[in-house]
């Protein structure tokens, strides 16, 4: 067995990773499909959020207000508000995922893909969140895929763009957009920290055949790595 993080700045290209590791046999799971799920209504966490920030991030149909949301965390200082609701039940969700992937398969190489594996453990711990300060111990091996910020920041536009077409944007909706991204990214752990404490660096600065080597040269150590689950590798 073998619990892998896969992280990576906005835009970076994690989830493209992720996609590739799971073509080759990997079991992979999303933090950012988890957190969504939770934070639909129904949920203890969109319960939260809702006392926490008030009526004013709820749409008419009851769901999050999601670019409002967005709004207080990231534009007016409230990231750590919305984290500590979000990310310890995030957690959870992914401890009891590795637990059945590894009850399935032993010899599972399970990947947890979020784009905060390092950003969790540096607000836990300005929090003064002992739970969540260590869960970095509860992954065998990380992997960072890296991009200048310049390339991250394109990519992030034109994926913004993408998914509201056929809307049409002027200049200035792409200005908006682009100091969007700088303003997430400013709250983000720099690549160069990430890598300093990574096992695997992925470089993402060039195209989409260069990247998919780089994944299918990783995937078979990874393999060898949890073949030997007799060494109990994890240390959670």
């Amino acid at each position: 067995m073998l619990r892998v993080g896969l992280t990576g700045g906005l835009g970076s290209g994690k989830s493209t990773v992720a996609a590739m590791l799971r073509e080759l046999g990997a079991q992979v799971i999303e933090a950012d499909a988890l957190g969504r799920e939770l934070m639909e209504p129904g949920h203890d966490v969109y319960a939260e959020i809702v006392r926490h920030f008030g009526p004013q991030v709820v749409n008419p149909d009851g769901r999050l207000n999601r670019p409002q949301l967005a709004e207080l965390a990231f534009r007016q200082g409230r990231l750590q508000e919305l984290n500590a609701i979000v990310h310890p039940p995030v957690i959870e969700a992914q401890r009891r995922w590795m637990k059945e992937t590894f009850a399935r398969d032993p010899n599972a190489v399970a990947v947890l893909e979020s784009a905060l594996i390092f950003e969790v453990v540096r607000d836990a711990l300005a929090r003064g969140d002992g739970s969540l300060a260590d869960w970095r111990r509860r992954i065998d091996r990380i992997i960072v895929v890296i991009a200048q910020d310049s390339l991250k920041i394109a990519r992030y536009v034109s994926r913004v763009i993408a998914s509201c077409a056929p809307r049409n944007f002027s200049a200035q909706d792409r200005q908006a957009i682009e100091a969007d991204a700088r303003n997430r990214l400013s709250h983000q752990v720099p690549d160069a920290e990430k890598a300093a404490q990574a096992d695997y660096v992925l470089d993402n600065a060039g195209d989409l055949a260069s990247l998919r080597a780089q994944v299918s040269a990783l995937f078979p150590r990874l393999q060898a790595e949890s073949n030997k689950s007799g060494q109990n590798l994890s240390l959670q």
